[in-house]
């Protein structure tokens, strides 16, 4: 890799090869071919069993690839580019992810080299229908902010400051602010705040190490930012659940279960006591037997 590489968009892609020529070739149209930056494309390929190595060979030669022979989750096949990487920013981007004409990944560059302060940032992320992805705009998930959204207090409150601060819709969704966590599915942040604070934590096998890592920028003293004129649509779930077998798609919801317990444990368990953890837990184990 050239030593002047400003950006360096990581993708990890799994059994995705229809959704991943999808969001390269509107990566290239849409970001690559008018881009002013230095920019790198790298593609980790989590053992994939269908033909998505022989696209990227015959279709995406401009793209880096990294072939790992297993799945060993989200955070580790990123972190095997990242340690790659002489980029002075990382963006990581999913690989069911379309790029359009509002994907100006340049602005959000520009923005982060005047806010120095600032250790993550991400677009807007929208559905097809244009609605906003929320797990791109989310506070702390406490005890209370994820009992809202669990009972769905925060669903009949959404721009409540007491009922709604899982996804904190009482914020302006139109203009640049601070958030408490972001999505891992586009998100940039500056190789100096990576080498301070640390890549992906590796215990999370898929969800929660984006929560994570904006939790410990913030820990840090850095800022989460929404930049919402910038924009990405996400066909969610399209990589990970619904063009997978059921039993895939179960085992896929239980680690999003699984890794809540993992992040209370690791970042507010300290904070209560230890009857809390078990009533968690029991909560847990109620919503994966209902899969």
């Amino acid at each position: 890799m050239k030593k002047n590489v400003e950006l360096e968009i990581i993708i990890v892609s799994f059994n995705s090869q229809f959704w991943l020529k999808k969001t390269l070739s509107t990566l290239q149209e849409k970001f690559l071919s008018k881009t002013k930056l230095q920019v790198q494309t790298t593609v980790v390929d989590n053992g994939s069993t269908d033909n998505s190595l022989t696209i990227l060979s015959k279709e995406f030669p401009w793209t880096t690839v990294i072939p790992l022979t297993e799945n060993k989750g989200f955070a580790v096949a990123n972190n095997t580019a990242i340690a790659r990487s002489n980029a002075e920013y990382i963006l990581l981007l999913n690989s069911d992810v379309e790029c359009t004409d509002l994907s100006t990944f340049d602005d959000l560059i520009s923005y982060l080299k005047n806010h120095p302060k600032v250790g993550a940032i991400t677009p807007r992320i929208e559905f097809s229908t244009g609605e906003l992805d929320p797990s791109c705009h989310r506070g702390e998930p406490t005890l209370w902010a994820s009992f809202t959204y669990f009972f769905s207090l925060e669903k009949l409150f959404p721009t409540s400051t007491f009922f709604g601060q899982y996804h904190q819709g009482y914020k302006d969704l139109s203009r640049v602010h601070e958030i408490d966590a972001c999505s891992g599915a586009a998100i940039i942040v500056p190789q100096t705040v990576i080498k301070k604070v640390g890549m992906l934590d590796e215990r999370f096998f898929m969800y929660a190490e984006d929560l994570d890592w904006c939790r410990r920028f913030r820990d840090a003293g850095y800022s989460v930012i929404f930049y919402p004129e910038v924009r990405v649509i996400h066909h969610k779930y399209k990589s990970g659940i619904r063009n997978t077998s059921k039993s895939i798609a179960r085992k896929t919801r239980r680690h999003f279960y699984d890794t809540m317990l993992q992040y209370y444990d690791k970042h507010h368990s300290k904070n209560y006591p230890q009857f809390v953890r078990a009533i968690i837990k029991y909560f847990i184990v109620l919503k994966k037997g209902a899969l």
